[in-house]
């Protein structure tokens, strides 16, 4: 056998254990979606498995039948992307069609990564249960074990998709470090938008820190009442993604921290504003369905930092696909100058 020949040989077969690698993960990723696609479809039959008599999701009626049919949608979205990051065809995509929803999955799922855990282990070294919230819970205790152990499953098998795929299609957009970024036509823009932006999250994660550190200030009645360690501890994850949030936009706009990898700036940005934005949606659209008086309703501080949370993570998503096209665009015209060389 040849050099030539043995060197077609093994990259023909190297791929292999990559597939395999790929396969094992996004099957794990899909039975990690069967819980709570399970639970939801049942929910959406009519069944009440895991929710408990005094519940309130049991008086929500329709509205939790729609609030049923778009998280069966979202979970399915989790099983597609697994397949695009992880077969060829998904390389050729659009890539706003692949980010968007990726942006939207990793915004959802970062604040369980970083809570969940915090909250389990916290409620075992007090023997219980993550939510023992009594007769009034929203569910049984089970259901937030099965569904959130399944959520970090879920999100760990798509980080570990997202970065082999975007390694391998996109790496050139976010190579070298920040201070070797070139200068920027539209800098001072960037730096505009860039302190906007940084307002904005300081303000909600301000709001977040006041509820974290016990403070009842613009909570209303119900919640104040509910402000427990759990609660708080969420709030605190807010906090860290809205610094996460800061701190990458600023080093990208100002060019800061110019030994930083881009990535790690860009990663701080992506994370930290999809989980603002994604959870305050989150958060304004399960309010929608209340009816007036009801004391579910949120305090209109809590709907204006939720409102804050989405408007943030919406600018930074928009600088950001400037900050990528522009990239894009250096990268090509690099390009064509080395052909031309």
């Amino acid at each position: 056998m040849t050099a030539l020949t043995r060197h077609r040989a093994h990259r023909a077969l190297a791929p292999a254990p990559r597939r395999g690698v790929g396969a094992a993960l996004r099957a794990t990723a899909v039975v990690a979606c069967l819980p709570y696609l399970s639970l939801k479809i049942a929910w959406f039959a009519g069944s009440r498995i895991g929710i408990p008599e005094g519940s309130a999701l049991r008086q929500d009626g329709n509205s939790l039948m729609a609030i049923n049919a778009l998280t069966v949608l979202m979970d399915g979205v989790v099983i597609l992307l697994a397949f695009l990051l992880t077969r060829p065809w998904g390389q050729r995509v659009p890539a706003w069609l692949l980010a968007v929803p990726m942006w939207c999955a990793s915004g959802l799922l970062a604040p369980i990564i970083v809570a969940f855990p915090v909250q389990t282990v916290a409620a075992a070294l007090h023997g219980h249960t993550v939510t023992d919230g009594g007769a009034d819970a929203l569910l049984d205790s089970w259901v937030w074990s099965v569904v959130y152990g399944g959520f970090i499953v879920q999100a760990l098998a798509l980080a570990t998709f997202f970065v082999r795929y975007a390694r391998e299609r996109w790496r050139h957009l976010w190579r070298g470090r920040i201070g070797a970024l070139p200068p920027s036509p539209t800098r001072s823009a960037r730096r505009l938008i860039a302190g906007v932006a940084s307002t904005l999250a300081l303000f909600a994660g301000a709001m977040h820190l006041v509820w974290a550190t016990g403070g009842t200030f613009g909570l209303s009645p119900a919640r104040a009442a509910s402000q427990d360690f759990n609660a708080r501890v969420n709030d605190a994850s807010y906090v860290l993604f809205a610094v996460l949030t800061i701190a990458g936009i600023l080093l990208l706009a100002h060019g800061r921290g110019r030994r930083l990898p881009v990535l790690v700036a860009l990663t701080a940005a992506w994370t930290g504003a999809g989980a603002l934005a994604c959870w305050g949606g989150w958060m304004t659209l399960t309010t929608l369905p209340v009816p007036a008086g009801d004391p579910r309703l949120p305090a209109p501080l809590m709907s204006l930092t939720y409102s804050v949370q989405m408007i943030t993570g919406i600018v930074v998503a928009a600088a950001g696909a400037h900050f990528f096209a522009e990239r894009e665009t250096q990268h090509r015209a690099e390009h064509e100058a080395a052909r031309c060389d």
